[in-house]
């Protein structure tokens, strides 16, 4: 009995060593001449690591393979499609670890070589999941996702104004020249690698959960402070096809986008990615149910309506104006809410910035219901005469657009009542003393609206506004009454 158990421990021994020596042999090529050069995968500042510091993850995240507990080199593999398919899984992963080594991009002439070995393993591994015979299994998927978080995840350089110190206010970041990455060539493929593998058919939520998880989210919206716009572009696709395809992780990346906004309001200031954030959260708005429930209501209050307030507004204010415009697209109960935010936030000395108030408010009129119009047009037409009154053109013609809309038009023409006395006032006082003719031309126009919509009404506000006029100038005769009694009687004291 004791020289059986001997005999199969001996064969289960042999059976493991002979399956080592085997994979070992078909991973790698080897010829008669001389080996390549391999490179050390270096740190992300350019110099090679250490054992210790490029140490392999955890066994459950790891195949447990020699191969595997070594730092990755950059070294000519065969190709996927000439092996067998029971050899295709180890040659996957041995590619995928061997794609976690960065290359040194401070200088083109360093690591060419390594470089393009890289570049093109990449690209074979982005053909494998995009073909139909690109089957993963949890362990491929495993060191997959190990190799595009070594790749993406990493420390962003500082923006221009920490680099200079000067402030961030100080500049206008429409105008400086966007950071490009310069290892863009492999972080590009890395970014197309994870997209294919979001959005491949093959690849089951359930266990892609396992890998893609709160942490790999919330990492990934991290990199949306990255000055590259080409990344931030890679960034939104992933971020959208996964917001997606992974359902139970939809509440966790809606908290942590509206807490990125919070932390630019509040925080840093920071404007980077915020629109890329906003077009994403404009699609998620779309897809809402009505009646929406308060948990998205409370966030477009606390979250999306104060980031009109922030400095930056014009990088990001299309589509901040087309998440809002969707919200109350969806549920018109929320157009009161829209335009009091509006309101609360409007600006008092920067004219371009109120040029971009007054065409967002446009879009949320012209899908506002007449009901709900009623609750807030005393306040609203007391800031749109306001504007009609601006001394800056550009604020006074935009306003005077508004009539241009039909939708508008026929919201002002069911409360002309409340209306026209507000708005009379202000056309009056641009037909007599607007310096530019284009404003007064528009006041006009819409002054004549007036008066075809009801002219009794018409009438009745051009009475009172004589009326009006004719107590201004009785009240400024009496205080000059008043000074000349004053002067008079200072210098009767002077004597």
């Amino acid at each position: 009995m004791f020289n059986k158990f001997l005999k199969m421990g001996q064969k289960k021994f042999n059976k493991s060593d002979q399956d080592t020596t085997t994979s070992g042999v078909n991973t790698v090529v080897r010829s008669s001449r001389p080996p390549p050069t391999t490179a050390a995968c270096p740190s992300p500042n350019g110099e090679p690591q250490s054992s210790a510091a490029a140490a392999a993850p955890s066994p459950s995240q790891t195949p447990n393979h020699p191969m595997f507990t070594t730092p990755p080199t950059l070294e000519v593999l065969p190709l996927l499609k000439d092996v067998s398919s029971s050899d295709r899984p180890l040659l996957f992963m041995k590619k995928a670890h061997m794609c976690s080594c960065q290359c040194d991009f401070s200088d083109s002439l360093i690591m060419p070589r390594e470089k393009e070995i890289k570049r093109q393993t990449l690209l074979e591994l982005v053909d494998f999941l995009h073909s139909s015979s690109g089957k993963v299994n949890e362990t491929m998927q495993s060191e997959l996702i190990r190799m595009v978080s070594a790749n993406m995840f990493r420390c962003l350089p500082p923006a221009h104004y920490e680099n200079t110190g000067a402030p961030p206010e100080g500049n206008d970041p429409e105008e400086e020249e966007p950071y490009l990455e310069p290892w863009w060539p492999h972080l590009q493929l890395v970014y197309e690698l994870l997209l294919r593998y979001v959005v491949s058919s093959e690849i089951e939520p359930k266990t892609a959960k396992k890998f893609i998880n709160h942490t790999f989210v919330s990492r990934l919206l991290d990199l949306f402070d990255s000055e590259d716009p080409r990344e931030r572009e890679y960034l939104k696709t992933v971020l959208h096809r996964i917001y997606g395809k992974f359902i139970f992780h939809r509440p966790f990346i809606r908290c942590s986008i509206y807490n990125i906004f919070y932390k630019y309001l509040y925080e840093t200031e920071r404007c980077v990615g915020i629109g890329e954030l906003l077009e994403i959260l404009g699609s998620v708005i779309n897809g809402f149910t009505v009646p929406m429930r308060e948990e998205h209501v409370l966030y477009l209050v606390k979250a999306i309506l104060p980031l009109h307030k922030s400095k930056g507004i014009s990088i990001f204010h299309q589509q901040l104006s087309y998440c809002v415009v969707q919200f109350v697209d969806k549920d018109y109960k929320l157009a009161d809410t829209v335009i009091r935010g509006l309101l609360k936030y409007w600006p008092l000395t920067n004219c371009n910035k109120e040029v971009l108030f007054l065409g967002e408010l446009e879009e949320v009129l012209d899908v506002t219901e007449p009901s709900e119009f009623q609750r807030s047009v005393v306040p609203l037409f007391r800031k749109i005469g306001k504007c009609l009154n601006s001394a800056n053109f550009q604020v006074a013609e935009r306003a005077l657009f508004l009539w241009n809309n039909e939708h508008i038009v026929g919201l002002i023409a069911e409360n002309k009542d409340v209306i026209f006395p507000i708005i009379f006032e202000a056309l009056e006082r641009n037909m007599k003393g607007h310096w530019n003719q284009a404003v007064h031309g528009l006041s006009e126009n819409v002054r004549r609206m007036f008066m075809e919509m009801d002219t009794e009404l018409f009438e009745e506000c051009e009475k009172r506004h004589a009326e009006n006029e004719a107590k201004a100038c009785e009240l400024l005769e009496q205080r000059e009454m008043t000074w000349k009694r004053l002067e008079d009687a200072a210098s009767l004291a002077a004597k």
